[in-house]
Parts: structure tokens; C-alpha cells; sequence
């Protein structure tokens, strides 16, 4: 009865980063060649505008899309970038959590 036999939990995701083109990246998981987590930004002039975060029904409600900004919080912090939240994920975790402060645009 477990439908989701071929999905890694979730404390075990890999996020590989994609580049995107014109200047777009994201971090995704993917399962049997599909996407099945992402997180997308595009950056300019040090800013990374959050633009979109998927997760797959199979992984809702595991933190996975926490896992995604916190990769991407961490690239920010590598790479020394600030990110604005466009997407309605990012703006919403954003406001709950001081943890981002310091990547904040």
C-alpha cells in the first residue's frame, strides 16, 4: 500500500543546482528523470528574486520545500547574495522566521 516505495525520504533528498539560462537557477530533485522538488530564482546585481517552489504531491507536508529554501538561503550565504521573496512559499516563510534574516533583500 505504500505508494511512494520509489521516493527517498526526505531527510535523504539530493538537490542538484540547475542552471536554467538567461541568468535562472534552481535546486531540484528528480525521480526517474522528472522533477519532483525545485526552488527557482533568477539573479541580478547580487539579488536572488525567489520565483517559484514546487514539491511534489508524493513529498506535501515532509518539510521538503523548507529543505529547498534552506539550500538555497545557503548558496545565498556561500556566494555572498541577498534573496527577495516573490513566490507565495518564500514570502510566507520569510515572515514566520527570523532564520533568513541575514539573506533578506
Amino acid at each position: 500500500m505504500n505508494e511512494n516505495k520509489d521516493m527517498e525520504l526526505p531527510e535523504e533528498l539530493d538537490f542538484e543546482l540547475a542552471d536554467l539560462g538567461g541568468h535562472k537557477y534552481a535546486y531540484q530533485h528528480k525521480n526517474q528523470g522528472h522533477v519532483i522538488a525545485e526552488i527557482e530564482w533568477s539573479e541580478d546585481n547580487g539579488i536572488m528574486m525567489m520565483t517559484h517552489t514546487y514539491v511534489d504531491d508524493s513529498l506535501r507536508g515532509q518539510g521538503v520545500a523548507k529543505k529547498l529554501l534552506d539550500q538555497a538561503a545557503e548558496n545565498a550565504r556561500e556566494k555572498g547574495l541577498k534573496m527577495k521573496a516573490i513566490c507565495s512559499y518564500v514570502v510566507n516563510a520569510f515572515d514566520r522566521s527570523d532564520e533568513y534574516n541575514d539573506v533578506k533583500a
